[in-house]
């Protein structure tokens, strides 16, 4: 039996990284999958094809959570669509890097808006279904350094944080109808972003983890499998840090 048989969840920001590796993995455990997509319509068609070969069914969406009546009529497809949404995963993100006295308002205003009001967004317009199934799982994907804050990242930070404030609140208001959230925060994860950087400079942050690597978006992935799953029917309004103990 596979874990996800018969679920439909919908997956933000699933072309590349982290959101490709959940979307492949949803489809392995068996849940019907929509996700979006922003700049690559070649990417999206790829990944909808590629996740229809599981044998379940899949669609992509060219849509930006951040924008809220897009967000509300995104869910809006998504549920005529599949006929129902069980598993609602927050995974669209940038970050704008720069040390605060360098910020500028747009720079700060972006990522909030993106990587926070997308929460809201996504969330808010799905609550409705989840409340009339009395059923729901609500994943929100953080970060480490939303947990600890991190030099450079300030606008990052307090928008991953902000992401934890935010699912606590609404693991207590829908808890009672059956719904959950719980969030999911990554520490070094591997991905096409990181294969840029100086060899050395990665090799010192997997030495400075006490797992001694960095992670790879399926260890997330797996982590989003479990909360989604009903493994975890009693688990709400956690914060799940998948670093290999970097905050340990």
């Amino acid at each position: 039996m596979k874990l996800l048989e018969g679920k439909v969840a919908l997956v933000t920001g699933a072309s590349k990284g982290i959101g490709n590796a959940i979307a492949k993995k949803y489809a392995e455990q068996g849940a019907n999958v929509a996700f979006t997509y922003l700049s690559s319509v070649e990417k999206g068609e790829a990944l909808e094809k590629e996740l229809s070969s599981f044998g379940i069914k899949a669609k992509g969406y060219r849509s930006d959570a951040s924008d809220f009546a897009a967000a509300e009529e995104l869910i809006n497809n998504v549920v005529a669509d599949f006929g129902q949404l069980d598993i609602l995963i927050n995974n669209a993100g940038i970050t704008q890097d720069t040390l605060l006295l360098r910020m500028n308002e747009e720079q700060w205003d972006k990522v909030i808006n993106v990587n926070l009001k997308s929460c809201f967004n996504t969330v808010k317009a799905a609550a409705r279904t989840f409340m009339k199934q009395k059923n729901g799982s609500i994943i929100n994907m953080s970060s480490v350094v939303g947990v600890k804050g991190n030099a450079g990242q300030a606008n990052y930070a307090a928008s991953k944080s902000g992401i934890i404030g935010f699912s606590k609140s609404i693991a207590l208001e829908l808890g009672s109808r059956g719904i959950r959230c719980n969030v999911v925060a990554p520490g070094f994860i591997e991905t096409e972003m990181t294969e840029v950087l100086d060899e050395k400079t990665v090799q010192s942050w997997r030495d400075a983890i006490p797992l001694k690597r960095g992670g790879t978006p399926e260890d997330v992935a797996d982590c989003c499998v479990f909360l989604g799953s009903d493994m975890s029917s009693y688990i709400t309004g956690q914060v799940l840090q998948v670093d290999g103990g970097m905050l340990t």
